[in-house]
Protein backbone atom coordinates (compact mmCIF):
# COMPACT_ATOMS: atom_id res chain seq x y z
CA UNK A 1 0.00 0.00 0.00
CA UNK A 2 1.74 3.65 -0.94
CA UNK A 3 2.02 5.92 2.19
CA UNK A 4 0.61 9.41 1.59
CA UNK A 5 1.43 12.79 3.12
CA UNK A 6 -0.51 15.47 3.83
CA UNK A 7 0.56 18.81 2.49
CA UNK A 8 -1.42 22.06 3.41
CA UNK A 9 -1.98 24.58 0.30
CA UNK A 10 -3.69 27.67 0.15
CA UNK A 11 -5.46 29.42 -3.45
CA UNK A 12 -3.07 31.64 -4.94
CA UNK A 13 -5.38 34.72 -6.72
CA UNK A 14 -2.45 36.41 -8.45
CA UNK A 15 -0.78 35.78 -10.93
CA UNK A 16 2.57 36.69 -12.66
CA UNK A 17 5.82 37.33 -12.26
CA UNK A 18 5.70 40.37 -9.75
CA UNK A 19 3.01 38.17 -7.70
CA UNK A 20 5.15 35.33 -7.45
CA UNK A 21 8.40 37.38 -6.52
CA UNK A 22 6.04 39.08 -3.48
CA UNK A 23 5.00 35.67 -2.58
CA UNK A 24 8.67 34.19 -2.18
CA UNK A 25 9.50 37.49 -0.54
CA UNK A 26 6.64 36.83 1.87
CA UNK A 27 8.34 33.13 2.74
CA UNK A 28 5.90 31.09 0.38
CA UNK A 29 6.27 28.75 -3.19
CA UNK A 30 4.04 29.42 -5.83
CA UNK A 31 3.06 26.50 -7.69
CA UNK A 32 0.40 24.88 -9.74
CA UNK A 33 -1.96 21.45 -9.82
CA UNK A 34 -2.70 20.40 -12.87
CA UNK A 35 -4.41 16.98 -14.95
CA UNK A 36 -7.14 15.15 -14.27
CA UNK A 37 -10.64 16.12 -15.19
CA UNK A 38 -10.36 19.54 -13.32
CA UNK A 39 -8.92 22.87 -14.30
CA UNK A 40 -5.62 23.76 -13.55
CA UNK A 41 -5.55 25.80 -10.18
CA UNK A 42 -2.54 27.68 -8.41
CA UNK A 43 -1.64 27.62 -5.13
CA UNK A 44 0.74 28.51 -2.63
CA UNK A 45 2.47 26.59 0.05
CA UNK A 46 4.56 27.72 3.05
CA UNK A 47 8.44 28.13 2.42
CA UNK A 48 9.81 26.26 5.35
CA UNK A 49 7.83 23.44 5.78
CA UNK A 50 8.07 22.44 1.82
CA UNK A 51 11.59 22.94 2.18
CA UNK A 52 11.57 20.48 4.96
CA UNK A 53 9.38 17.72 2.96
CA UNK A 54 11.10 18.17 0.60
CA UNK A 55 14.71 16.71 2.26
CA UNK A 56 13.18 13.42 2.05
CA UNK A 57 13.09 10.68 -0.59
CA UNK A 58 9.77 10.42 0.10
CA UNK A 59 9.12 13.64 -1.48
CA UNK A 60 9.87 12.87 -4.95
CA UNK A 61 8.14 9.55 -5.44
CA UNK A 62 4.83 9.53 -3.09
CA UNK A 63 1.73 10.10 -3.25
CA UNK A 64 1.05 13.71 -1.82
CA UNK A 65 -2.19 15.10 -0.12
CA UNK A 66 -2.65 18.55 -1.08
CA UNK A 67 -5.36 19.96 1.77
CA UNK A 68 -6.68 22.96 0.52
CA UNK A 69 -9.29 23.96 3.53
CA UNK A 70 -10.34 20.32 3.66
CA UNK A 71 -10.25 19.69 0.32
CA UNK A 72 -7.74 17.25 -0.61
CA UNK A 73 -6.18 16.39 -4.16
CA UNK A 74 -3.64 13.35 -4.60
CA UNK A 75 -0.78 14.65 -6.52
CA UNK A 76 2.43 13.37 -7.55
CA UNK A 77 5.16 16.42 -7.60
CA UNK A 78 6.49 16.62 -11.17
CA UNK A 79 8.35 19.47 -11.34
CA UNK A 80 10.76 21.18 -9.17
CA UNK A 81 12.43 24.67 -9.39
CA UNK A 82 15.36 25.83 -7.06
CA UNK A 83 17.33 28.75 -6.94
CA UNK A 84 20.83 28.57 -8.41
CA UNK A 85 22.53 29.17 -5.25
CA UNK A 86 19.78 29.90 -2.10
CA UNK A 87 18.54 27.61 -0.39
CA UNK A 88 14.77 28.32 -1.75
CA UNK A 89 12.40 26.55 -3.69
CA UNK A 90 11.44 28.75 -6.58
CA UNK A 91 8.05 27.14 -8.08
CA UNK A 92 6.63 23.48 -7.76
CA UNK A 93 4.31 21.83 -10.56
CA UNK A 94 1.84 19.10 -9.14
CA UNK A 95 -0.10 16.41 -11.49
CA UNK A 96 -3.12 15.37 -10.33
CA UNK A 97 -3.26 11.18 -9.82
CA UNK A 98 -5.92 9.27 -11.15
CA UNK A 99 -6.47 6.23 -9.04
CA UNK A 100 -7.37 3.86 -12.22
CA UNK A 101 -4.49 4.89 -14.50
CA UNK A 102 -0.85 3.51 -13.83
CA UNK A 103 1.81 5.86 -13.14
CA UNK A 104 5.44 6.03 -14.46
CA UNK A 105 7.87 7.52 -11.73
CA UNK A 106 11.24 7.70 -10.41
CA UNK A 107 11.62 6.24 -7.17
CA UNK A 108 15.10 5.92 -5.20
CA UNK A 109 17.03 3.06 -4.84
CA UNK A 110 18.49 2.28 -1.31
CA UNK A 111 21.45 -0.56 -0.85
CA UNK A 112 21.33 -2.49 1.97
CA UNK A 113 24.05 -4.38 3.57
CA UNK A 114 27.02 -3.61 1.23
CA UNK A 115 29.43 -3.79 3.73
CA UNK A 116 28.63 -6.99 5.24
CA UNK A 117 29.04 -9.08 1.65
CA UNK A 118 32.15 -10.87 0.19
CA UNK A 119 32.69 -8.12 -2.09
CA UNK A 120 32.00 -5.48 0.22
CA UNK A 121 34.68 -6.70 2.90
CA UNK A 122 37.61 -8.23 0.59
CA UNK A 123 40.33 -5.77 0.34
CA UNK A 124 40.54 -3.49 -2.70
CA UNK A 125 37.36 -4.13 -3.96
CA UNK A 126 34.95 -1.17 -5.37
CA UNK A 127 31.88 -1.20 -5.44
CA UNK A 128 29.85 0.75 -7.60
CA UNK A 129 26.26 2.12 -7.77
CA UNK A 130 25.38 2.70 -11.50
CA UNK A 131 21.91 4.48 -10.56
CA UNK A 132 20.67 5.48 -7.61
CA UNK A 133 16.84 5.38 -9.21
CA UNK A 134 15.10 3.94 -12.08
CA UNK A 135 11.85 4.42 -13.57
CA UNK A 136 8.94 2.44 -12.28
CA UNK A 137 5.32 1.89 -13.51
CA UNK A 138 2.41 0.96 -11.43
CA UNK A 139 -0.87 2.36 -10.12
CA UNK A 140 -1.38 4.60 -7.45
CA UNK A 141 -1.99 1.85 -4.63
CA UNK A 142 1.46 0.29 -5.72
CA UNK A 143 3.56 2.54 -5.90
CA UNK A 144 6.74 1.96 -3.56
CA UNK A 145 8.45 5.18 -1.94
CA UNK A 146 11.97 3.43 -2.70
CA UNK A 147 13.04 -0.07 -3.68
CA UNK A 148 16.02 -1.65 -1.65
CA UNK A 149 18.44 -3.75 -2.99
CA UNK A 150 19.96 -6.27 -0.34
CA UNK A 151 23.49 -6.40 -1.33
CA UNK A 152 24.58 -8.95 1.48
CA UNK A 153 25.03 -11.76 -0.42
CA UNK A 154 27.29 -9.70 -3.28
CA UNK A 155 30.18 -11.98 -5.17
CA UNK A 156 33.66 -10.05 -6.30
CA UNK A 157 33.06 -10.04 -10.14
CA UNK A 158 29.18 -9.56 -10.19
CA UNK A 159 27.25 -7.21 -11.90
CA UNK A 160 23.52 -6.61 -10.87
CA UNK A 161 21.01 -5.57 -13.96
CA UNK A 162 17.62 -4.05 -13.68
CA UNK A 163 16.43 -7.35 -13.94
CA UNK A 164 17.70 -8.63 -11.06
CA UNK A 165 15.81 -5.93 -8.57
CA UNK A 166 13.12 -7.69 -6.76
CA UNK A 167 9.93 -5.10 -7.15
CA UNK A 168 6.87 -5.48 -5.29
CA UNK A 169 3.28 -6.67 -6.47
CA UNK A 170 2.72 -4.46 -9.22
CA UNK A 171 5.64 -2.90 -9.90
CA UNK A 172 6.83 -2.94 -13.07
CA UNK A 173 10.48 -1.61 -15.16
CA UNK A 174 9.59 0.00 -18.21
CA UNK A 175 12.92 -0.22 -19.72
CA UNK A 176 12.66 -3.99 -19.52
CA UNK A 177 10.16 -4.44 -22.37
CA UNK A 178 12.43 -1.97 -24.40
CA UNK A 179 15.18 -5.23 -25.12
CA UNK A 180 18.15 -6.74 -23.50
CA UNK A 181 20.27 -3.98 -24.33
CA UNK A 182 18.55 -1.76 -21.82
CA UNK A 183 18.80 -4.54 -18.78
CA UNK A 184 21.36 -1.70 -17.77
CA UNK A 185 24.08 -2.35 -14.72
CA UNK A 186 23.21 -1.27 -11.52
CA UNK A 187 26.14 -2.00 -9.03
CA UNK A 188 29.12 -3.76 -10.02
CA UNK A 189 31.97 -5.25 -7.42
CA UNK A 190 35.21 -5.46 -9.01
CA UNK A 191 38.66 -4.80 -7.52
CA UNK A 192 40.17 -1.27 -8.14
CA UNK A 193 43.18 -2.54 -10.28
CA UNK A 194 40.59 -3.61 -12.93
CA UNK A 195 38.48 -0.40 -13.01
CA UNK A 196 42.50 1.50 -13.22
CA UNK A 197 43.11 -0.49 -16.14
CA UNK A 198 40.19 -0.43 -18.00
CA UNK A 199 39.93 3.39 -17.36
CA UNK A 200 43.53 3.44 -18.40
CA UNK A 201 42.65 1.71 -22.19
CA UNK A 202 39.56 3.67 -22.29
CA UNK A 203 41.51 6.81 -22.15
CA UNK A 204 44.23 5.22 -24.62
CA UNK A 205 41.50 4.39 -27.17
CA UNK A 206 40.61 7.91 -26.94
CA UNK A 207 44.02 9.25 -27.73
CA UNK A 208 44.53 7.35 -30.87
CA UNK A 209 41.72 9.22 -33.28
CA UNK A 210 43.14 12.05 -31.97
CA UNK A 211 46.89 11.75 -33.08
CA UNK A 212 45.58 10.47 -36.64
CA UNK A 213 43.63 13.40 -36.98
CA UNK A 214 47.37 15.71 -36.13
CA UNK A 215 49.42 13.53 -38.34
CA UNK A 216 47.07 13.88 -41.15
CA UNK A 217 46.97 17.52 -40.86
CA UNK A 218 50.66 17.72 -40.37
CA UNK A 219 51.73 19.95 -43.57
CA UNK A 220 54.18 18.27 -45.95
CA UNK A 221 57.88 19.87 -46.15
Amino acid sequence: MATTHEIKVQRREDEGKGASRRLRHAGTVPAIVYGGELKPVSIQLNHNEVWLASQNDWFYASILDLSLGGDVQRVLLRDMQRHPFKQQIMHMDFQRVNENETLRVAVPLRFLNEDKSPAGKAAEVVVTHELNEVEISCLPKDLPEFIEIDLGALEVGVVLHLSDLKLPSGVEIPELKLGKEHDVAVVIAKYGQEEAEEAGEAAAAAEVPAAKVAKKEEPKK
